[in-house]
């Protein structure tokens, strides 16, 4: 914990406090009978009487306004030794000082001291000093954090507010992959600095752009970016922090960023995740949520409050789209609707040379070949794949990154951490069957994405894996592939089936057989592509609020949901006879590949083409030997 001034006076307050409370009735006391007023014992004023009467007191000093006396006394009670003796007197006490003058004793009156009077002002005014100072130090340190005691006292202001908004250095090259989102901007980075531009023509700029996208893609990132290439301040908040359990406060917070914003225009108020926020008003169970719906009508109301081109722009983001309510998404409010999606392959290999610039790339690697080998990875997949395989490069003791690395890396993010190395021979062989029926099924298929990799190795729940890596980013999907994929997935149970018999088919298939199902469901009720004829028997009146298996209502009739069922079984029945045959037809080459396989635990796309060409030469092979050559 990083400390400063401000903590170690703060927790020092208590020690101080504690210490000038005992200072003061401990200490105090004593320095006010300093002197001669110190006694060893007690007497009672009669006992005081006897000992003047028997010549036994020799000296007498008066404290406190004569209330007190140091008597000096010697006796043979006393061990006729001289002692300090305390006695109280009563207030009549000039018949005590005459009868000291008649025997004459030496007698002495102190005046109080007037230090006892400074004492008294400092013991009542400094403790409710220290206290006060406690309570601000405390307050304006919790103010400062993002909770604590002080926060009930600052509650309406959002804390963007909180702290003074810097303008970002980030700019457009620091962005990449969305290239499409980052014209969409160009006109606001354009009005922000010439507003002229567009004012000169009656033009009005949209007040509010709405970033739409999977997490990751760069939406918050993309922001950033425009407030650095416009050079204006930039506001950020979560819609989050304007929802609290005290009423109105979201509303507060609104106005208050509004208000801020106004002051510092031309600026960017970016509001992240705001569905939390914005989503629809009367909706869900037991209905809508009060302080919620209030600030939504706050954040309504502000943004139909100021003009287009008073130079505020407001940026939302959200993964939600489909929960935000109607009025929020109108003209007006937010003009236009910016979607960022996952990356192309080219998009891919510019964010992969973005994030590359202050990584140690060996020459040997190709960020083209890296982007093609992640398929639907975001821009944050990508910064977490270079800096996953820089630790790995670090914890290898190397100088650069390798392409090794790289792919280790990519594994570990798809399948996950890489287990210990199967022992058991027989276990070792049936996964081999399995994940080598995959492959040969792929391979031989002319509609299937290539195998890139068979592995033994486990990862994550898997005992082992079969790679397939997509030539290009597959916008549409014809049905012969889909088949293809089934009849693929179904390769490690025919291969199980068909090598040990079916008594000795085990659950490694389970996941497969999920893809298999969903896979199939989806060609009959969603894609049309069975004899149920072209339709859509998906439930599209599904309400995301009441969950959405709650919300779904099936909207066709029990004969046919039997339809659908027995069509279903009819596809995977077709695509599990088909992977049967293949694996039956190909036993000698599935043999060879195993034996391979159990020995090197892993093999890779070259290798395994290799082998399956001295067998068979389907059209795939040939056009990938075609490709060969001619590089």
């Amino acid at each position: 914990m990083k400390l400063s001034w401000k903590t170690l006076l703060l927790w020092s307050l208590p020690i101080i406090f504690i210490g000038f409370s005992l200072w003061q009735g401990i200490i105090v006391p004593e320095q006010v009978d300093l002197g001669q007023n110190v006694a060893s014992s007690r007497m009672t004023y009669g006992r005081f009487l006897e000992y003047l009467d028997m010549g036994w007191v020799k000296r007498v000093d008066l404290y406190d306004n004569s209330h007190t006396a140091i008597v000096e006394a010697l006796g043979p009670e006393l061990g006729n030794r001289v002692q300090k003796i305390r006695v109280e007197l009563p207030n009549s006490t000039q018949e005590v000082i005459t009868l000291l003058r008649n025997a004459h004793i030496d007698l002495d009156a102190h005046p109080a001291q007037n230090a006892s009077a400074f004492w008294s002002f400092v013991s009542n005014l400094v403790p409710p000093l220290l206290l006060i100072t406690g309570v601000i130090l405390l307050f304006r340190r919790s103010n400062s954090s993002s909770g604590g005691p002080g926060a009930a006292f600052s509650f309406g202001k959002p804390k963007s507010l909180t702290q003074a908004k810097a303008k970002p250095s980030i700019t457009f090259n620091d962005v990449a992959g969305v290239d499409e989102a980052k014209e969409e901007f160009k006109e606001v980075v354009t009005f922000l600095k010439k507003p002229e531009t567009f004012t000169s023509v009656g033009a009005r700029i949209p007040k509010g752009v709405l970033l739409m996208g999977p997490p990751g893609t760069g939406k918050t990132l993309l922001a950033k970016a425009v407030a650095g290439e416009a050079g204006v301040p930039f506001f950020s908040i979560s819609g989050s922090e304007f929802v609290e359990m005290f009423v109105g406060v979201g509303a507060s917070r609104v106005r208050d960023l509004f208000k801020k914003a106004k002051e510092n225009a031309p600026c960017i108020v970016f509001i992240d995740e705001i569905d939390a926020v914005g989503r629809q008003r009367g909706t869900g169970v037991g209905g809508g949520n009060d302080e919620r719906e209030q600030t939504l009508n706050q954040l309504l109301t502000e943004m139909d409050g100021f003009e287009g081109n008073t130079g505020i722009i407001v940026i939302a983001a959200t993964n939600r789209v489909d929960i935000l309510d109607s009025a929020l998404l109108r003209p007006g409010r937010f003009d236009r609707q910016v979607t960022v999606e996952i990356p192309n392959s080219k998009g891919r290999e510019a964010i992969l040379s973005v994030h590359g610039q202050n990584k140690k790339l060996d020459t040997s690697i190709s960020i083209e070949t890296i982007a093609r080998r992640t398929p639907g990875f975001s821009g944050a997949d990508l910064a977490n794949l270079l800096n996953e395989a820089a630790i790995l490069t670090a914890r290898r003791k190397k100088s650069a990154i390798s392409i090794s690395e790289i792919d280790y890396s990519i594994d570990r993010i798809i399948a996950g951490m890489e287990g210990s190395a199967l022992i058991d021979g027989k276990s070792k062989r049936l996964v081999a069957y399995h994940e080598v029926g995959h492959a040969i099924i792929g391979t031989l298929l002319q509609c299937h994405d290539e195998v890139q990799k068979v592995t033994l190795i486990p990862r994550g729940q898997a005992k082992g894996l079969t790679w397939f890596a997509p030539n290009e980013d597959q916008m549409l999907i014809s049905r012969a592939q889909i088949c293809a994929r089934i009849i693929a997935a179904l390769g490690g149970r025919a291969a199980e089936e068909t090598i040990f018999g079916a008594s000795e088919v085990t659950t490694g298939a389970g996941n497969d057989l999920q893809q298999v199902s969903n896979m199939a469901r989806q060609m009959v009720t969603r894609f049309g592509m069975s004899d149920v004829g072209p339709l859509s028997l998906e439930g599209q009146s599904s309400d995301p609020f009441l969950g959405r298996a709650m919300g779904n209502r099936t909207e066709y009739s029990e004969g046919v949901a039997t339809n659908i069922d027995s069509q279903i079984q009819a596809i995977v029945h077709n695509c599990y006879h088909e992977a049967l045959t293949i694996i039956k037809n190909n036993r000698v080459i599935i043999d060879r590949i195993v034996d391979i396989l159990i020995e090197k635990e892993t093999i890779e796309a070259e290798e395994f083409v290799q082998l399956v060409s001295e067998y068979t030469c389907p059209p795939k092979i040939k056009r990938r030997r075609r490709v060969l050559l001619s590089v």
